[in-house]
This record gives C-alpha cells, structure tokens and sequence, in this order.
C-alpha cells in the first residue's frame, strides 16, 4: 500500500514529513513526499493576522487531499485552524515535542530579565502580548519566513534574538542558540504547539485511513490536544487571536489550562480544570466557559474590534 504524503516544502516542513515516513515504512507502507507552496509561504511581508487566520499554510495542502493528488497532509498542528472545512479530518497526532517557546540569539552575553531591553523578532501576536506582561522593555519587530530565514534576517540586523517554539528549533538542530527557555506557567503555547497532526479527506480509503491512524497517532497526545483545540474552537480564537493552552495528562487525569491576553499584556485572564482523559473535549469547553465569562468575552470583543480597525 502506498501513501502520498503532502506537506509544505520548507526544512522544518520536510524534517516532519520524513519523520512520518519513516513511522510508515517500518509499519511496510510505501511511500512518497509531495511538496506544496502555501499562501502563508508566498507572502511573507505581512502578519499572518493581517492575511486571514483560516487557512493559511493549509489550504492549497486541502485542495490537493481532496482532489485525491494526495492520501495524507502532515501539518504542525498549531497551524491547524479549530474547524476543518467539510469533508476534512485529523485522524492522528504524533508525540508531542517539549511544548515551551524559547529565544534564540547569536549575541555572546544576552541576558534576558525584566530589565532587559533589546529587539526580538516574532510575528505571533500571543507572543508580542505576553512579552508585554512580562519583559515590558524587550522591543518587538514582525519577522516571518521559515526558521532558516528568520536566523538570516536576524544575523543580517533586523534583530537581536527570536522567539520560536522549542520543538522546531529542536528539530532543526539549534539547540545551541537557546538562551532562555521561557516557563509554561508565563508563556503558555498555542494550541497543539509541539505536535504533528495527520489530515485527511473523506474520499481516502477508510481501511488506508485506520491503517494510517493505527501507525501514527500517539493516544495521550491526541487526548491532550483533543481538550485543548475544544478551547480553541469555543472561544473562537484565530491565528491573529492571542489565546493559549496547555494540556497535561497524568494517568487518567487531564489538566488543561489556557486563557487569552490582551494586545498591550495589560489584561491575561487564566484558568485551569481538571477531570477524566475521557472527558477532554468537554474539559475543553469547560475551560472556555470559564474564560469567557471571567473577562474573557470582553477582551476578545476588544481585540476583533482593534483588528479590524487596522
């Protein structure tokens, strides 16, 4: 049996395509690795808030699967938005990496406090306002681009660090740039950061699909990110909306915490519950109820309404 695999085409991209192929040739499956540009990987000068959240490194991948070009779409699961279009699915997701965000630099001797003051490049809008509550005098440039452009554009001056996500800087074998590893108690991820989803069309064979499944979900990472993409669809939060969540499990307790920030920081609400593995999308919900109701609701209105103002 042979799956075609779909993915983006740069290095992070293909690192996760090879990682699935592999799981799938030793399961004895044949395999092929598709590469497919991307309106997120075309435009590169302006914020992904400002190109639309839906969609964006996904949807040309979508129309390959359901044109049937391709059997799976292997993603970073944090890009994936909480509603699919029709006919779409996340049949798995592979273990979940070290979930923290980290800042990177070439500079010998940067240090980083709540005094520090020194020019940091991100265009996540989670990111820019948790920075603000935090570290108020670290200034902030957009820098997009895969993470190989992102280190050119700092070394070139644009900036004197980045903040990225731990697992791809991990994958990518820049360990050694780290300079801080930001806590998960402060800077709580987007959903699903750190893992691998595998999508797929309905017209994909269903034996193919549950042999694909059988390979590469990982349960207690799917359990998790099951919870936390409940959040994210309930409070109805985009790539341009700065909300965040974590979820843990601890045999058959999950704990699932998660809130949403204001642009200028001033405002974080945060909540946690807790309950069985079996109820995480209600946990999920749970959670943005809770969210919502506690200031939430007003901050998000606050936030649409900055957005399309600009």
């Amino acid at each position: 049996m042979k799956i075609r695999i779909g993915t983006r085409g740069s290095k992070l991209a293909l690192w996760q395509a090879y990682h699935v192929e592999e799981k799938l040739k030793v399961a004895g499956f044949e395999t092929e690795i598709i590469t497919i540009e991307t309106k997120g990987d075309k435009i590169l000068d302006v914020s992904i808030a400002k190109i639309g959240s839906k969609g964006v490194f996904t949807e040309e991948i979508e129309d390959q699967l359901a044109a049937g070009q391709i059997d799976i779409a292997v993603h970073s699961a944090k890009d994936m938005q909480s509603v699919l279009p029709k006919g779409f699915n996340l049949i798995a997701f592979m273990e979940r990496e070290k979930a923290n965000d980290v800042i990177i630099s070439k500079k010998v001797g940067l240090v980083i406090n709540t005094d520090a003051s020194f020019v940091l490049g991100t265009s996540s809008t989670r990111r820019v306002a948790t920075l603000k509550r935090y570290y108020p005098n670290i200034k902030t440039i957009a820098v997009r681009g895969n993470l190989q452009t992102r280190i050119r554009k700092m070394e070139e001056g644009a900036c004197d660090a980045l903040l990225l996500a731990y697992a791809g800087v991990y994958r990518m074998g820049y360990e050694d740039m780290i300079c801080k590893e930001l806590s998960l108690d402060e800077f709580i991820p987007a959903v699903g950061q750190g893992s691998v989803a595998i999508e797929v069309h309905a017209n994909l064979d269903i034996d193919k699909s549950a042999a694909i499944r059988e390979t590469l979900n990982h349960t207690d990472t799917e359990t998790c990110l099951l919870a936390e993409r409940a959040f994210l669809k309930a409070v109805d939060g985009g790539c341009s909306i700065p909300v965040f969540a974590m979820a843990k499990l601890q045999g058959t307790e999950l704990e699932i915490e998660g809130g949403i920030i204001s642009l200028d920081g001033e405002e974080r609400i945060c909540h946690k519950v807790i309950g069985h593995s079996n109820e995480a999308f209600n946990l999920g919900e749970k959670l943005a109820r809770e969210v919502l109701s506690s200031g939430g609701e007003r901050i998000l209105k606050d936030i649409k309404n900055q957005i399309n103002e600009e």
